[in-house]
């Protein structure tokens, strides 16, 4: 077998680990062999031969009588040293979840992996805008005004040269006008915060704004989808994160400034 064949393997099962991973971080409820193999169409045999091998280091449980599987606390803190305090202490996702459940829209987290924003985590309600979506879906970072938020982050050079990268490498039915959008980034570094399209789900907004950066972690941007025309909620909504984040961040409030204009149905979510 040559090399190349073997790191193609290796890119499989990495892939199949993190697969489980991203089950159960969806879902809380024990799940069978069958669970997973069903969800990512994957054959039973070497699911189940992958579960096992979980259950050998320590990953996750198994339950002998209904053969189901459950995470371990060692799963919840693989990595979680090395993140920013507050997502190591939940603040951020449990105001993630408030946030969900009041508003009764998908939140999302976001950031950038390569050309691409990636979702990081992700929160639907009892009724998603799509159930095709989930953590490590991506888009384009020029089609998602999540991925242009993230972008304005960068350099304004280097920002500008991965806006021709992405034109150049985008279909006919992907292009876009390289001036206009970099004149675009520039105007978002300058607000931090928009409401666009979400790139993600077709016919769908998103509302978002950049995380405050936090010493040797990437950008990060906070998102909530909503049906395109609901868009007259994105400025309640801009106005409620930022109210939210302030209390997430209080050691960097000033970032985040208190609002008390925004409607209360969408303020009560800190």
């Amino acid at each position: 077998m040559t090399a190349t064949k073997l790191d193609s393997n290796k890119a499989k099962i990495a892939k199949r680990v993190i697969e489980v991973f991203e089950f159960f971080g969806g879902n809380r409820q024990p799940a069978t062999v069958m669970d997973i193999a069903r969800r990512y169409g994957r054959p039973q045999s070497s699911t189940s031969e992958l579960l096992s091998s979980l259950v050998e280091m320590g990953l996750l449980y198994k339950d002998p009588v209904s053969r189901s599987f459950t995470p371990t606390p060692r799963l919840a803190t693989l990595g979680l040293s090395a993140q920013p305090e507050t997502i190591r202490d939940g603040r951020l996702f449990n105001y993630m979840d408030r946030l969900a459940q009041t508003t009764r829209r998908t939140v999302g987290l976001f950031g950038i992996v390569g050309t691409h924003v990636q979702v990081f985590r992700w929160i639907s309600p009892a009724r998603p805008l799509s159930r095709d979506i989930g953590c490590g879906s991506s888009e384009l970072l020029s089609n998602s005004i999540a991925g242009q938020l993230l972008l304005s982050t960068l350099p304004t050079e280097q920002a500008r040269g991965m806006l021709w990268r992405l034109n150049a490498e985008a279909g006919p039915d992907a292009k876009f006008d390289h001036s206009e959008m970099v004149a675009r980034v520039a105007e978002l570094r300058r607000k931090g915060h928009a409401s666009g399209a979400s790139g993600f789900i077709p016919a769908a907004q998103m509302s978002t704004i950049l995380l405050p950066r936090e010493i040797d972690v990437r950008p990060l941007a906070l998102g909530v989808l909503y049906p395109s025309e609901m868009a007259r909620e994105g400025d309640a909504l801009i106005e409620t994160m930022k109210h939210g984040l302030a209390q997430v961040f209080s050691d960097q409030a000033a970032d985040y400034p208190l609002v008390s204009n925004a409607p209360i149905e969408f303020i009560r979510a800190v």
